[in-house]
């Protein structure tokens, strides 16, 4: 949601910023800081049909719908892309992005590899980031701490983030996240950030 004060701060060249990675590297944690630290930045609330988590606000952390809201988003047009992770559904809701945009903004969306790929393919023009853990190791670690997935998960999602991580070359820039840092690697995503709006060409990110 961009407040008033927002509505009346704009900034020259709005993004729009992708920013994925494996499951647990912590993508969610990394972009919620960055919003909090920078205004300028508006994160983009993902529709998913996945089941929510305990300490999860609808509308905050996801738009959670069923698989017949999902199917009747899709059948509108109301979203940029839609992907299918891990058995549930992943979509960008297009009208968030064109708001946030047209009111100054840089959109900042969370988004899994597959997902990343179909807005490139959409708009060429958008700033690609993927985050990277420490270490397979660590990453594994972070999975088990969420406590919500079994062996066979975990191991789905270690062979899934290797896949990716051999893939990072095919972004803008790959930042680490290092484990109880997410602070940092927000510092870094916003440097990034700045350095491209300073780009010339710009970019000019057409949804």
């Amino acid at each position: 949601m961009i407040d008033e004060q927002q509505k009346r701060m704009t900034f020259p060249n709005p993004m729009l910023v992708v920013v994925s990675g494996p499951s647990g590297v912590g993508k969610s944690t990394i972009v919620a800081e960055l919003a909090r630290r920078r205004p300028q930045v508006v994160p983009i609330v993902t529709a998913t049909t996945r089941e929510q988590r305990e300490g999860e606000i609808d509308g905050v952390h996801y738009h959670f719908l069923s698989d017949e809201e999902f199917k009747a988003l899709i059948a509108r047009d109301g979203l940029l892309e839609h992907a299918n992770n891990h058995g549930h559904w992943y979509g960008t809701p297009i009208d968030q992005i064109r708001g946030i945009l047209a009111a100054g903004r840089d959109a900042i969306l969370t988004i899994s590899p597959e997902g990343a790929r179909s807005v490139r393919s959409q708009v060429p023009d958008a700033l690609l980031i993927f985050v990277m853990p420490p270490s397979m190791e660590d990453l594994t670690r972070r999975l088990r701490q969420r406590g919500s997935e079994s062996e066979a998960s975990i191991e789905r999602r270690r062979r899934d983030a290797e896949r990716w991580m051999a893939e990072a070359d095919d972004y803008d820039h790959v930042v680490v996240n290092e484990t109880g840092r997410p602070a940092q690697a927000a510092d870094r995503i916003w440097e990034i950030i700045q350095a491209e709006a300073r780009r010339d060409p710009p970019r000019r990110p057409r949804i």
